[in-house]
């Protein structure tokens, strides 16, 4: 055990890459290897990459480089692992193992590989893993959060999109499985679980035949952890049944994150999204009448090829429309391998940029005004951090998600991975100020 080498992990990308992270960590310390949490002082470092659009994979190679030229031996993962394969072996001769989005329960192996002189590639051509309850698990988020994959892959083939290639099809879990370790993670005292996946009101059409999102919020319900968080769902997933299930189960928050992409009926057909045109405006409505307190954010895309200023303008309009809670807005990023790499039309990069800049200023005074409507109420905040130099907390209503939305700034003391009552005093566009309210 003590002449293992110590393995350290830099995990980049979306919280589907920090599972797969954490499962590699779970595996490599339940096999006795050391983890240390400074890059400088261990003996491998396994970069778990992102390569959905250009910046995620620049920021990919720039820790690739910058570990290389501190002659680290370096494991690279995830998504660039299973995109560029040849390129990233012949670029890095420091790069002593690739392992795939399918592979990475085979870390282990690959390690005992490595240390033997092999230089190994352990990527699947066609991803099919998913990792499940038994599958040893250190949690990287604060410790009143965490993920919880549902499913993994995609059925869809949005021309924008080289998820499908690189995760695979859609393949569910089943409800007891996710239940089991919904349970596993209650018992470790985790507060609000995110349920995910690429589609997750997709959940269960693979080995169940239809949808079953609705029964899994419900089998959830039973489980002791007080929030339920559902990121991806497509609205045309957003069913009357779902739409019960999340008003009827007590700790399933009334949070939707739709990634809407755009809302001009000619770019969602570009897109490959021709359904989408159709539903959006009605089913945002019907959300908002079966849902009324429910929190919405999406996801836009600007400058798809051909998107014309009519066709944003339509997209401005829509976001006017519809007032979403939060809005997060990409420009668009021609990826390889994808049906929209070699669309004519390409919008200028400048142009891009200047309509993702139009849009965020569209959408700040709403999200202003939505945060302003919560001063005067007391609400709900998990605590998950203190500043150090001030005693003041940092934590997270039921409004916000981690990472992508805003925070609440409390005063007065709680503990850390607790969920207190807090009054709100204050808001600006994107966070809460409050105060622990004594009861």
């Amino acid at each position: 055990m003590g002449n293992k080498p110590t393995i350290a992990v830099s995990h980049l990308g979306c919280e589907k890459n920090r599972i797969d992270s954490e499962h590699m960590l779970g595996l490599l310390a339940q096999s006795g290897y050391q983890i240390d949490n400074t890059e400088e002082l261990a003996d491998y470092v396994i970069v778990n990459t992102c390569s959905f659009i250009e910046s995620a994979r620049q920021e990919s190679v720039r820790t690739l480089v910058e570990l290389a030229e501190n002659n680290k031996k370096i494991i690279i993962s995830g998504c660039m692992a299973q995109h560029f394969q040849e390129e990233l072996l012949a670029e890095l001769p420091e790069a002593v193992a690739l392992v795939g989005t399918g592979d990475y329960q085979n870390i282990v192996d690959v390690i005992q590989r490595v240390e033997k002189g092999e230089r190994v590639t352990a990527v699947s051509a066609q991803p099919t893993y998913i990792a499940d309850e038994n599958i040893p698990r250190y949690r990287t988020t604060t410790e009143g959060v965490a993920y919880l994959r549902v499913a993994e892959g995609c059925d869809y083939s949005c021309a924008f999109c080289i998820i499908p290639h690189l995760r695979g099809k859609q393949r569910s879990r089943t409800i007891e499985s996710i239940v089991n370790e919904a349970k596993q993670l209650a018992d470790q005292g985790v507060q609000e679980l995110i349920l995910i996946s690429q589609i997750t009101t997709n959940y269960g059409v693979d080995i169940y035949g239809e949808p079953k999102l609705a029964e899994l919020l419900r089998a959830l319900g039973k489980v002791d952890i007080p929030w339920i968080r559902i990121h991806y769902a497509y609205p045309t997933g957003l069913t009357d049944k779902v739409i019960e299930a999340i008003r009827e189960t007590p700790n399933v928050l009334p949070y939707l994150d739709l990634p809407l992409q755009h809302s001009d009926p000619d770019i969602l057909k570009a897109m490959n999204r021709p359904w989408q045109g159709q539903v959006n405006d009605r089913i945002i409505e019907q959300i908002k009448i079966a849902l009324p307190e429910a929190v919405m954010r999406t996801t836009f895309i600007v400058g798809f090829p051909g998107e014309t200023q009519q066709n944003f303008k339509h997209l401005l309009q829509f976001v006017k429309r519809h007032q979403f809670d939060h809005v997060g807005v990409f420009t668009f990023s021609p990826e390889e391998g994808t049906k929209a790499y070699n669309l004519g039309d390409q919008v200028p990069e400048e142009v891009k940029i200047a309509r993702r800049n139009e849009l965020m200023e569209i959408q700040q005074p709403i999200a202003a005004a939505r945060n302003e409507a919560e001063i005067g109420k007391v609400v709900p905040v998990l605590i998950e951090q203190e500043n150090p130099a001030t005693g003041e907390l940092i934590g997270r209503s039921p409004r916000f998600a981690p990472e992508v939305d805003g925070i609440v700034y409390v005063g007065g003391e709680a503990n850390l991975g607790s969920i207190t009552s807090v009054r709100i005093t204050d808001a600006d566009v994107y966070d809460l100020y409050g105060e622990i309210e004594i009861s």
